[in-house]
């Protein structure tokens, strides 16, 4: 009996940051944008624009930087909450088009259309340039998509067409489609090792497909089968979908060092906010709070917490504001603060009479997502005590 063809589809987010402060923003279209820190300190960047990726700006560059080569770009501190609402969203709706869907990241995702043939009218290639005008039309986002036989090559084609791409790889024909690649296509060979992989004569898939295996293991040691196996488009074509988050959590490098206390408690309240929020959209409570400190000369500690299961934002601002009072060093000055949340259970458990829950308050938490959803995460805040 003739196995089963795979058709596993890599659905890639174009710039999603700047596509979702776009969608808040539509004066932000068509100009060079940048999502991510300030430019006068320690600010990094999350996200930009292809106008500014054109100047050179790229993703974990310091934003004082991306500035100097793009001195027109507009930067925003971004909506971190928001990304993880529409990629939620998104996710959801997929769930309605494909019968197996794996969240690879926040902005990427894969999906299996195995055996889905004859449901989309023997086109599944056809189907796909359907499906991210379903995006852009019910979601404002601009999207790449590729379809192919195994997650490896459909995630490198998707690369060969952004933006806003569609692309597919016939069965048997993935070796011919790799070959003429840059070598740094191949996950694991990145920018850093590619310049050396390139210096042993390895500067395309193809060279890799005729290279001789012990030659390679000289090179990749024990990663030498599956960089072979990738170059020759074998790949795996099985989804995860039981995928547990292990924490939600967040940061904040400060532009420059901060001491005062009053600044402090400030900024670790909205990161808390930010958490929480994204806890209450995922249906998750925390038992365990854990806060993160990073002194001016680096050296980092964690406290951490465990608390009876919540995702209230005065109740976890509580227990992290007790840990900063009590182990913050206050002749030091700090170059980073981060709150983290683990040890989810359901919200539903929250139910039980071990963990009773404050109806009103669960409502007015609620209100308050609908209104940031609406409105942004910074149109209303529940206080800090």
């Amino acid at each position: 009996m003739n196995q089963r063809l795979k058709y596993i589809a890599h659905l890639d987010l174009d710039c999603f940051f700047v596509s979702v402060e776009r969608i808040k923003d539509p004066s932000l279209r068509n100009k060079a944008v940048i999502v991510g820190g300030s430019p006068d300190g320690r600010g990094v960047v999350s996200s930009a624009s292809y106008e500014a990726r054109a100047f050179g700006v790229r993703a974990a560059m310091p934003t004082g930087q991306a500035m100097r080569l793009c001195p027109n770009a507009i930067v925003v501190h971004g909506s971190h909450g928001l990304y993880g609402e529409y990629s939620t969203r998104l996710y959801e709706r997929m769930m309605e088009w494909a019968p197996i869907v794996e969240r690879a990241s926040i902005d990427e995702m894969y999906m299996d259309f195995t055996g889905c043939e004859s449901l989309y009218g023997n086109d599944l290639p056809g189907m796909m340039k359907k499906i991210q005008t379903m995006v852009w039309d019910e979601f404002s986002l601009p999207c790449t998509i590729a379809l192919a036989s195994n997650k490896v090559v459909a995630k490198i084609a998707a690369g060969t067409v952004k933006p806003a791409g569609v692309i597919y790889v016939p069965h048997g024909t993935e070796p011919v489609f790799l070959a003429p690649l840059p070598v740094d296509v191949l996950s694991g060979i990145g920018k850093k090792t590619a310049p050396i992989v390139m210096k042993y004569g390895y500067k395309k898939v193809a060279d890799i497909q005729r290279a001789d295996p012990a030659a390679l293991g000289s090179l990749f040691g024990a990663n030498t089968a599956w960089i072979m196996d990738a170059a020759n488009g074998r790949g795996s074509d099985v989804l995860v979908t039981d995928w547990e988050r292990k924490s939600v959590s967040r940061e904040e490098t400060f532009s420059t060092d901060v001491r005062d206390p009053a600044e402090l408690e400030k900024t670790l309240f909205e990161l808390v906010e930010d958490v929480c929020s994204t806890l209450r959209r995922k249906g998750w409570m925390a038992k365990t709070l854990t806060l993160k400190l990073r002194y001016s000369d680096f050296t980092t500690f964690t406290r951490a917490a465990t608390v009876d299961p919540t995702h209230d934002d005065q109740a976890a601002f509580k227990t992290l504001v007790e840990l900063l009072r009590k182990n913050i060093d206050g002749r030091r000055t700090v170059r980073l603060l981060g709150a983290k949340t683990s040890n989810f259970i359901n919200a539903e458990q929250g139910e039980l009479d071990l963990f009773p829950k404050d109806e009103r308050r669960e409502n007015v938490l609620k209100a308050v997502d609908a209104l940031r959803r609406k409105f942004g995460s910074d149109v209303i805040h529940t206080g800090s005590v």
